[in-house]
């Protein structure tokens, strides 16, 4: 069983890899806002994903991005992408079982109650 922690840099890097197939001229700064982390942690995570050879970063001088970079999938990374899509979506899957199941036993438990506490009268 993998950590936590494993699990949200999967889960970072799979997002990370679908920004960028889908536009791979955004601007670090414009990843990082849309993902919620900083500008740093997610430098860090497009090094990790070079080094593991599933993106490469081009020159590209029509780039919105000042520095002229784009950064494209390599078919190592599009193949990774596709692997980490499949173990995303069956933790995403169980989260959601796992939260419907939840929401049954406290409507169970509530029995008669609205969500505020109130005691419902039935028709």
């Amino acid at each position: 069983m993998t950590s936590r922690r494993s699990q949200l840099q999967e889960d970072t890097y799979f997002r990370v890899l679908r920004m960028l197939q889908d536009n791979p001229d955004m601007t670090q700064r414009e990843i990082a806002e849309k993902l919620g982390i900083s500008t740093s942690g997610l430098n860090y995570c497009l090094k990790a994903l070079i080094d593991k050879g599933w993106i490469k970063v081009q020159n590209f001088s029509q780039s919105k991005n000042k520095f002229g970079y784009i950064y494209v999938l390599t078919p190592q990374g599009i193949a990774e992408k596709a692997m980490l899509a499949g173990r995303f979506l069956k933790r995403k899957m169980t989260e959601y079982e796992q939260l419907q199941a939840e929401i049954e036993v406290l409507k169970a438990d509530m029995g008669g109650m609205d969500t505020d506490g109130r005691k419902v009268e039935n028709a």
